[in-house]
């Protein structure tokens, strides 16, 4: 009787947080439980963190990019309470391959990358999900990278997929979460998070070589605008 009891238990809580997740969902990922797992992600960001409220409306008639700085595991949590479609997320083969969750990333369409070998199948599969009218998003630094690093320049991907499916891309800058660089402890502190969402570039805007640079610079902060900065002095 107490294992009966027990398991009633267990089953109505999880019927409870599965009705409470569907009902604060912003996205149709296509299935119930992603659906679920999209509400809480909005409740714990929202209450949690306090993230803004901002909600980045995209096209549902065509492909589009998200591109964000990446600071934290928190990240993809973030991106998810801030849009209002799906993400399909590129995301590392480790991350990807975690015991228990790969099912789950596997029906929210997620795109595993393997870093250290071939992207090939990778690139291929975000193309077929632009072209299917999929939002993809992606950190387009690569791995997590903070403010106060040298580097600006951005991986190739983002150029590759814009020039072979044109698309909209969305860029976001994340702010105020704690414990930068970490992937888990960035998860269980509070934070007062901003989410800085910038005009919408589109893909012919790629065609200027520089463009990448300037959009790494904007990811982190160290410019508040894509337009290039006049050199003609003032008379």
């Amino acid at each position: 009787m107490t294992f009966l009891f027990v398991a009633s238990v267990a089953v109505l809580l999880f019927m409870g947080g599965l009705a409470i997740g569907i009902k604060n969902k912003g996205a149709d990922w296509g299935f119930l439980l992603a659906n679920a797992v999209d509400g809480w992600a909005r409740i714990y960001c929202r209450r949690f963190h306090h993230i803004n409220p901002i909600n980045l409306s995209i096209p549902s008639d065509r492909g589009s990019i998200v591109v964000s700085n990446h600071i934290s595991g928190l990240d993809p949590l973030l991106l998810i309470a801030a849009c209002d479609r799906p993400l399909r997320f590129l995301i590392a083969k480790e991350e990807y391959e975690r015991f228990g969750l790969t099912w789950l990333f596997k029906r929210a369409g997620c795109i595993p990358v393997d870093r250290d070998g071939r992207v090939d199948g990778a690139f291929r599969e975000a193309i077929r999900q632009l072209e299917l009218g999929e939002v993809v998003a992606l950190f387009p630094h690569g791995r997590i990278h903070l403010d106060d690093e040298k580097r600006t320049k951005l991986k190739p991907g983002l150029r590759k997929l814009v020039t072979k499916v044109p698309c909209t891309v969305f860029p976001l800058r994340l702010e105020g979460v704690r414990a930068q660089g970490s992937v888990f402890t960035s998860l269980l502190l509070r934070a007062d998070i901003n989410i800085q969402q910038f005009p919408s570039i589109d893909s012919q805007a790629f065609e200027d070589k520089c463009i990448d640079d300037r959009l790494g610079e904007l990811l982190l902060g160290r410019t508040d605008s894509l337009e290039k900065k006049s050199t003609t002095p003032h008379l």
